[in-house]
């Protein structure tokens, strides 16, 4: 008898161990499961230890974790008929698992697939200028426009970064060739900034010898002087007497050059 009921015992238990083990689930803190009961939404369960009922109830698990898309290289022709090639980079993670699972057949692919076409379309409204130069902005719109069509599935869009913008090669000869123009253009500005400050100094010069006959005669002085000075033939032509103060000096330095 005894040997009957272990005989009988041990199937229940082996059945009863199967259904604890189906039964028995656990999931991390970043994870959570979608519960089908019949083929209808149960709930979400986790993160933790939970129980189902093998057999009837259906365990989807979702990652809420921060998912990163590579969105492969784009040909996009600019709303100035330029062709580029345009990838970027694109970051969400799931906020609401049940719609994540009921709301779209595959979340993952319907997100990459969006990205490549909502990037496709927004650099197509934009010229090759805004492009280069409004990154910041333009990856700021296309966050906002996946935000709001990925919204009703429970998806979350937290970054948009344009990470690389192919132009052809004769789009960069003509960009460097503009760039070359803009900084030809800007030194001639600084050079004509500087010759029209030397001119207003030379005018108050100019001005302040006016008032002082005995300064200029001083600067030509030192002019001579430092000519002088450089080893160079010197011819001084003098439409007024040089006073003789003025000869002593001028003496002096043409007399310190040939010394030297």
């Amino acid at each position: 008898m005894v040997d009957f009921i272990s005989e009988l015992l041990l199937p229940v238990l082996i059945v009863v161990i199967l259904i604890l083990s189906q039964s028995i689930k656990m999931v991390n803190e970043y994870e959570r499961v979608v519960i089908f009961r019949l083929g209808r939404l149960s709930g979400v369960k986790g993160p933790g230890i939970f129980l189902i009922i093998p057999f009837i109830d259906k365990a989807t698990k979702i990652d809420l974790r921060v998912v990163a898309i590579d969105v492969p290289k784009q040909a996009v022709i600019t709303k100035d008929n330029v062709t580029v090639e345009v990838d970027a980079v694109v970051y969400y993670k799931v906020v609401e698992p049940g719609a994540a699972i009921t709301q779209v057949e595959n979340y993952m692919f319907a997100t990459s697939t969006l990205s490549q076409t909502t990037l496709r379309d927004v650099l197509g409204q934009m010229e090759l200028d805004e492009l280069l130069s409004e990154r910041e902005n333009i990856n700021k719109q296309i966050q906002e426009l996946l935000d709001a069509y990925t919204d009703p599935w429970g998806i979350k869009v937290t970054g948009v970064t344009i990470r690389d913008v192919a132009l052809p090669e004769t789009m960069k000869r003509a960009i460097a060739k503009q760039a070359e123009a803009e900084r030809e253009k800007r030194a001639r500005i600084i050079l004509a900034e500087g010759e029209y400050q030397a001119g207003e100094r030379m005018k108050d010069a100019a001005n302040l010898y006016q008032g002082l006959p005995i300064a200029i005669k001083l600067r030509e002085l030192q002019t001579l002087a430092e000519i002088a000075r450089e080893r160079n033939l010197i011819i001084v032509t003098q439409s007024q007497p040089i006073e003789a103060g003025n000869v002593a000096a001028l003496s002096q330095a043409i007399s310190g050059k040939k010394e030297q």
